[in-house]
């Protein structure tokens, strides 16, 4: 059957807008292509923001705003800028609600860094370098050994690295493909710049800035523990 042929309810739309925040005639298109499936309409635009993202990535991110979010209690606090292209876009409920959900997000997950591009060269090497050691205890080839820590610092770049940790409030998705989605849905770049962490009783905070060339000129900070 041709995808021409497949009837779309409203009620349909409606629940993959809910679930994406994409807009309607894209969440018609999507279900229209996926023929009805739900979660296949969910994966074509979320490909779709990522290729959008993509696009716009050289784009400056001049503007934007700045967020705390306090966790409970009040023993974890962060402190969040994440750039945009104009100020209509920073003041847009979605904009607001993405970088609110990013700061709660840093919070839970402490992430050491924003994107691979700023992990420390010193950082790489000694993770690198404990994996390798690790592997090659176990007697295996050479060859088998670097595959091992391959693996692991692809692991490791998603436990350290802000865009690779999998969102909190919905695993299935990273926080770059977050991102990828609102670039997608407002048609700006959209990029995290810098953060700082703070942990009652941590004797250091965790401080990351963006390299990103999309952002303004800026360099990464040695992190705290």
């Amino acid at each position: 059957m041709g995808t021409s042929t497949v009837n779309i309810s409203a009620n349909q739309v409606k629940e993959l807008r809910e679930k994406t925040g994409a807009p309607m005639m894209d969440c018609k298109q999507a279900l229209t292509e996926a023929k009805g499936d739900l979660e296949q309409a969910v994966i074509l635009l979320r490909k779709r923001g990522v290729s959008v993202a993509a696009k716009k990535a050289t784009r400056v991110t001049s503007e934007g705003s700045v967020a705390s979010y306090i966790h409970a209690g009040g023993k974890i606090g962060v402190l969040l800028e994440v750039n945009c292209e104009s100020d209509f876009v920073a003041r847009t409920d979605d904009f607001k609600e993405m970088v609110h959900d990013i700061a709660m997000h840093i919070a839970a997950s402490d992430p050491k860094f924003i994107r691979k591009e700023d992990v420390t060269p010193e950082a790489y090497e000694r993770e690198k370098d404990i994996y390798r050691a690790q592997a090659a205890a176990t007697g295996k080839p050479p060859q088998v050994v670097e595959k091992i820590v391959e693996g692991k610092m692809s692991k490791f770049y998603e436990e350290v690295c802000l865009y690779d940790q999998p969102f909190i409030k919905d695993q299935t998705i990273s926080i770059g493909q977050l991102i990828a989605t609102k670039i997608g849905k407002l048609g700006e770049n959209i990029a995290v710049r810098r953060f700082a962490r703070f942990k009652v009783g941590d004797a250091g905070a965790t401080v990351a800035f963006s390299s990103n060339k999309g952002d303004e000129p800026g360099e990464s900070a040695p992190v705290g523990k």
